[in-house]
């Protein structure tokens, strides 16, 4: 027996700077339906998330309330992982930065790269943006401002480890020119490359002294590893990557590393793509490692006028609509709303909208009276009779009348339609597809008129037929739409 393909998909782990906001939620539902559908087709789905617990904005917010940075991410990391829960994602690993292994791996990543000597002891002095833990030169800022984030920058100056990224930019850029797939959509490409790999690379600092929550450098205690380098290695090390190739296979009893990586797809938010396509891909090139087939920066679910964040108090969270609406139906708005490049949009009127024109009316509507007709003229039981709307002729337009072929086209024809889309991660599309099915048979109805059949005893086994066209249907859209609704 041949084995099983291979996919390993993650999505970016959540920081636990607060309880998250649907907006953030969006991924992990995203990256599920993708599992999800991934299995259905027979691979062997490796699925991680998790959550990003060390740093400076941490250790201030642990202050502010009055407890320790771990019993603060212990709290919010829960929170985390219960809305993943709720949503029903089907995880095979969550992660957190505060595992030992974890950080004992990340420790010695930093050490490997030191004395290899892409790493090397400096000083720096720049403007330090706090919440984005990042260093800007004068002519990066925008306005005076953090570039990523908009907030105000302070004057820093700290002895710092540096990262030589540029030794291996031009690697990169060859990897991106060859591997045309590996950042999509193609737009978030092209801005990575305009913006910082053509203008030259900048060394990256990569140690903190500033504060102590963090992964301590080991052969130099003063100095915490940069949040990113412990962040982003939660991909290899969430499959049990050891330095020395030592790999950790206590969990499963397999080796995850050796069996997984390189990751099929990293699915993360389009703000955090830089890391992951520039400084994520010159760490594992500095340590031998393939690079990720595919980095796919999905854009954000705003509110409104804009992004939505807790500072602003726009924010809407997913066990609040989950408790209102069930969990299928969020999944379902979630994303469908979502395209594939720009941005959605969420709203408590767009998903009673949403709700009420595609679950109510196309599906609801469509199974409620395919139901109460079988239920009403055979007991519930339909059976396949064969008598087909065949000789039906045309209409006075010229259109077939052959309703049955006809609908048999559109279903048999979804599932290669949904199989394109999701492959080039087209969900909301996909979704579409299926939901196009559904309004087919609605119109097949109105079409076959089932109710004027029941009238006729000698036109039974037409209705018979007729239902039983309608319950296939049915059951192969609701197959099709299992990634998305599993419920």
């Amino acid at each position: 027996m041949s084995e099983k393909p291979k996919f390993y998909i993650t999505t970016a782990i959540a920081y636990t700077s607060r309880k998250p906001h649907i907006g953030n939620s969006y991924e992990i539902v995203l990256t599920d339906a993708i599992a999800r559908y991934k299995r259905l087709q027979g691979y062997d789905v490796f699925f991680l998330t998790g959550t990003d617990e060390h740093g400076q904005k941490i250790e201030e917010y642990a202050k502010e309330a009055g407890v320790s940075p771990k019993e603060y991410v212990d709290k919010v990391s829960g929170e985390i992982r219960a809305i993943c829960d709720v949503l029903n994602t089907t995880y095979d690993k969550f992660i957190r930065t505060t595992d030992p292994y974890h950080e004992k791996i990340v420790a010695k990543i930093f050490k490997k790269l030191y004395e290899q000597g892409d790493i090397y002891k400096s000083e720096y002095e720049g403007m330090y943006c706090t919440p984005c833990e990042s260093f800007w030169t004068e002519s990066q800022l925008v306005d005076g401002k953090c570039p990523d984030c908009g907030r105000e920058v302070k004057k820093a100056k700290e002895e710092a480890y540096f990262f030589k990224m540029s030794k291996y930019a031009d690697r990169l850029i060859e990897h991106i020119n060859t591997h045309p797939e590996f950042i999509q959509p193609v737009a978030r490409k092209n801005e990575m490359m305009n913006n910082f790999l053509l203008p030259g690379l900048q060394d990256l600092c990569v140690s903190r002294t500033s504060f102590k929550w963090g992964i301590p450098v080991d052969f130099d205690p003063g100095h915490v590893v940069y949040v990113w380098v412990d962040a982003l290695s939660n991909y290899i090390t969430g499959l049990g990557y050891d330095v020395d190739g030592n790999n950790d296979t206590s969990e499963t009893g397999t080796d995850l590393f050796e069996k997984f990586w390189p990751a099929d797809l990293h699915l993360i938010g389009k703000d955090i793509l830089r890391f992951h396509t520039i400084y994520w891909p010159i760490m594992l090139m500095a340590l031998g490692l393939p690079l990720p087939k595919q980095v796919f920066g999905h854009p954000w679910l705003l509110q409104g006028e804009g992004k939505m964040s807790k500072s602003k108090g726009n924010v809407i969270y997913a066990d609040d609509l989950v408790d209102m609406f069930g969990v299928d139906a969020v999944r379902y708005f979630v994303l469908h709303e979502m395209p594939f490049e720009n941005d959605g949009v969420i709203s408590w009127e767009l998903i009673v909208e949403r709700m009420n024109s595609d679950l109510a009316n196309t599906l609801g509507n469509l199974v409620n009276r395919t139901i109460a007709m079988s239920n009403k003229y055979f007991g519930g039981v339909v059976n396949k009779t064969g008598v087909t709307s065949e000789g039906a002729g045309v209409d006075e337009n010229g259109a077939s009348l052959d309703f049955d072929a006809d609908l048999k086209a559109v279903v048999t024809g979804t599932r290669d339609k949904v199989q394109n889309k999701m492959a080039t991660l087209h969900v909301a599309d996909a979704m579409t597809e299926v939901f196009a099915l559904f309004k087919r048979c609605n119109k097949y109805i109105d079409e076959t008129e089932p109710w004027v059949l029941g009238k006729d005893e000698a036109k039974k086994d037409r209705l018979s037929t007729v239902l039983y066209n309608l319950i296939e249907s049915i059951t192969i859209g609701a197959s099709l739409l299992k990634s998305f609704m599993p419920d």
